[in-house]
């Protein structure tokens, strides 16, 4: 079995840069807070985003804090094939979808329609808050892929 072994200890040699990751981090929690947005489904987006993005550890961490949060075993495992399952309901599909065309930017280039379709589901501070969690684990995927900086294994909620 092969494991990745870190490449730079990212915390300690850009320590600024990840104290302001941590903040804005937080920032993006607080404005899902005061929207409202449900745990589940802040998980859900984070394991979707992970998912694409191949970062082990994000996937890892966040469906343990998904089960803790009360998620189904069912639909965490079905999440990948979220569009093929029933186990979704309308609001989280939008979610979901907004998710994926935000991750893979580069080729989506988040189409109207996915935009339009989360607008339908989500209030403007519901989007707003959804937008700042997408980009943040879009950012910590980033940082945990390129430097293997936290090991999948590793963290205990």
């Amino acid at each position: 079995m092969t494991t990745a072994a870190p490449r730079i200890d990212f915390e300690k040699h850009a320590a600024g840069f990840y104290r302001a990751m941590a903040h804005l981090d937080q920032a993006a929690t607080k404005e899902l807070d005061n929207a409202g947005i449900e745990v589940r489904l802040r998980e859900l987006v984070r394991i979707r985003a992970s998912q694409l993005n191949g970062c082990a550890f994000c996937i890892d961490m966040h469906t343990k804090d998904a089960r803790a949060a009360g998620e189904t075993e069912q639909r965490i495992y079905a999440l990948a094939a979220w569009r093929e399952t029933p186990f979704f309901n309308e609001r989280e599909r939008a979610a979901l979808r907004l998710t994926e065309s935000v991750t893979l930017m580069p080729q989506t280039h988040v189409p109207d329609a996915d935009f339009a379709d989360a607008a339908k589901q989500f209030s403007e501070t519901e989007l707003g808050a959804l937008i700042s969690l997408i980009v943040m684990i879009n950012a910590w995927n980033g940082i945990g892929v390129t430097t293997h900086a936290w090991l999948p294994g590793s963290y205990q909620p």
